[in-house]
């Protein structure tokens, strides 16, 4: 993936629903971004990613844009049953009860961060004093994990986040560019 530190993120890039999914996570992998719509996309991917390939997940985020109100937090943490059973039987989107189940209630928790820290970006980007955290890196394999990753896992778990492990936890905040590989 493309480590793209210097590309602006604004809240209007994740809402083309006719866009490669692949080509956008590729480009803003590892760019700090303190919006809460673009995290949670990024989380998004992280969840689908779990027993798949990075591009199968990001690939899902035009198509989940399309069917799950633009992938927007409020939208997506007032869905209910009906729309769960909706995504089900909806074509090209990912049929993974497990996975479909954790980004609504994740976006629930995030809502519920969102109250108590003002947004989600201050939740996270005070896991590192407002200053992403370099971890040297192998050249031949990018590492997922790290303490850090194992701390906020830990930390979103206990704010009702689901499928949010460690790996995930860690490849989310690389990709968010809490975490800067040197």
């Amino acid at each position: 993936m493309a480590i793209g530190y210097l590309i602006m993120i604004s809240p209007d890039d994740f809402n083309d629903i006719t866009a490669n999914g692949v080509v956008d996570y590729d480009a803003y992998f590892g760019t700090p971004t303190h919006d809460d719509h673009v995290l949670f996309e990024l989380l998004v991917v992280g969840i689908l990613q779990v027993g798949l390939g990075w591009r199968v997940a990001a690939s899902q985020l035009p198509v989940l844009r399309q069917h799950m109100a633009g992938l927007r937090v409020d939208a997506v943490a007032a869905m209910d049953e009906p729309d769960f059973e909706r995504l089900m039987i909806t074509p090209k989107v990912m049929h993974n009860g497990r996975k479909l189940r954790a980004i609504i209630q994740d976006a629930r928790a995030i809502q519920q961060l969102q109250a108590e820290y003002g947004s989600f970006s201050n939740y996270l980007w005070a896991f590192v004093d407002a200053t992403p955290v370099i971890m040297p890196a192998p050249d031949d394999e990018l590492p997922t994990r790290s303490p850090l990753g194992a701390r906020v896992a830990k930390d979103l778990h206990r704010h009702g986040f689901t499928f949010v492990g460690p790996v995930v936890t860690h490849m989310f905040l690389l990709a968010a560019g809490l975490i800067k590989l040197n």
